[in-house]
């Protein structure tokens, strides 16, 4: 089987906020996939504090990885060996190179277990007052300075024409700028949800402003993990 495990988006969330059942995968194998080993150990010593650090076995799975760079992991599972598969950050395979693993376990017939958790898209987009029926998520925008002003204004355009609402990410230290090519490239009643720190006790910050308003006061998010969300 392959178990899918949600990961905490704020380490400083209580544990009382995740499903028991997280912990009893993760006891049940020492075999996981994960985007980076030193998250993944710090997830499963959050869940599972008593679980021996030495006996974990995991294999790199990241966006360069192909089915070749795992095949000692998948001949494992066509053994019979359960795995688990750790995000960086909340829910697997969203915004996450995980689905791979998924295609493959379904072509094999191998069983492919979801568990619930948070996923730091949906609660921006929850948290918003935007339209939650229909909705587009983007990933992360262009590095490039042109490119980035022409995607940004097609999102703004897009909310127009649709009122379908628009997600997006960005690298948490470039938060900044991206808070400010937005400020400058969009219209001043276009509606801007920025949501950082979500599960974050003390520091969460999630605000629905037009950009007139946010130009008057932007947020400090550098190295912060955040969301974007543009709508009605």
């Amino acid at each position: 089987m392959l178990f899918l495990l949600p990961a905490y988006l704020s380490e400083n969330t209580s544990i009382t906020h995740f499903a028991p059942v997280i912990k009893e995968y993760i006891m049940q194998t020492d075999y996981f996939f994960v985007e980076n080993e030193k998250t993944a150990r710090k997830v499963v010593k959050f869940f599972a504090p008593e679980k021996k650090q030495a006996d974990l076995k995991l294999f790199l799975l990241d966006k360069y990885t192909e089915n070749a760079d795992i095949k000692e992991a998948q001949q494992l599972m066509l053994k019979g060996q359960d795995f688990g598969l750790l995000s960086e950050a909340g829910l697997p395979c969203i915004a996450d190179p995980g689905n791979l693993m998924v295609k493959w376990c379904h072509e094999k017939n191998i069983r492919v277990i979801p568990i619930s958790g948070p996923s730091s898209i949906i609660l921006a987009l929850i948290s918003s007052g935007f339209n939650g029926q229909e909705f587009t998520f983007h990933g992360y925008l262009p590095i490039d300075k042109g490119e980035k002003k022409k995607q940004i204004q097609h999102l703004e355009s897009l909310v127009q024409k649709t009122g379908y609402s628009q997600i997006f990410m960005e690298t948490p230290y470039r938060n900044n700028q991206l808070i400010e090519d937005l400020t400058k490239f969009l219209s001043p009643n276009t509606k801007l949800c920025i949501a950082a720190n979500i599960n974050d006790p003390e520091h969460e910050f999630i605000q629905t402003k037009t950009i007139k308003d946010w130009q008057k006061q932007k947020p400090e998010l550098h190295k912060v993990p955040a969301v974007f969300v543009l709508g009605k």
